[in-house]
């Protein structure tokens, strides 16, 4: 361990234009971190993850939870999830998101990513029912993974080592003009959970 963790600028903008990503680093110390990633592996229901593609459905081998403090229905991908309560831990880190990225968020998009043959393709996260340029809080826990960013018209690209227990939080902009992803890797085995915490409009 450690005897003086780096520090990070959470204020820097990471990304050149469009949009803003800051990066707080690592938000818990590393008995906590390895609890709250134990506590998410062992209590949360996790599911296989479905998307519609080209008429046919397609089941992940990442699996997801979704929960909110309202059942709220978040479709994408041509499917619908409907949120379950909060837990304990996703309650505690949904406040801990709030108290260092001063947002609000009232949901939760957990994902599951067993090793580093799993990944994330492409995308950005514009579903109507999330706030116009609301803020995501993104938290990582397990194995630590590349993340990137790729500007949809320059084609630009952004690079973030994610770390155990840090938290990114994207704002502004960003899902209009960038997409991002997690790429596969064959040099990480371990798990990885990632929580996005956004903020749902109500209807």
């Amino acid at each position: 361990m450690e005897l003086f963790e780096r520090k990070v600028d959470y204020t820097k903008n990471w990304l050149p234009h469009d949009g803003i990503v800051n990066y707080y680093g690592k938000i818990f110390n590393p008995t906590e971190t390895n609890r709250l990633l134990m506590a998410l592996l062992n209590t949360i229901d996790w599911q296989p993850d479905q998307a519609i593609i080209f008429g046919k459905t397609i089941t992940t081998k990442r699996k997801v939870a979704w929960h909110a403090e309202m059942p709220f229905p978040y479709r994408y991908s041509g499917t619908t999830k409907v949120a379950l309560p909060w837990t304990k831990e996703l309650k505690y880190l949904k406040e801990m998101a709030e108290k260092h990225s001063g947002e609000s968020y009232n949901s939760c998009l957990l994902n599951l990513y067993h090793n580093g043959e799993e990944g994330m393709a492409w995308h950005s996260d514009g579903e109507t029912e999330l706030k116009k340029n609301g803020a995501i809080a993104s938290l990582s826990f397990g194995a630590e993974r590349k993340f990137s960013f790729k500007h949809k018209q320059t084609k630009e690209r952004i690079y973030l080592q994610l770390e155990h227990g840090s938290l990114m939080v994207m704002k502004g902009t960003t899902q209009t003009h960038w997409l991002h992803r997690l790429p596969p890797t064959k040099k990480v085995s371990q798990p990885r959970v990632n929580l996005t915490f956004r903020q749902m409009m109500e209807s």
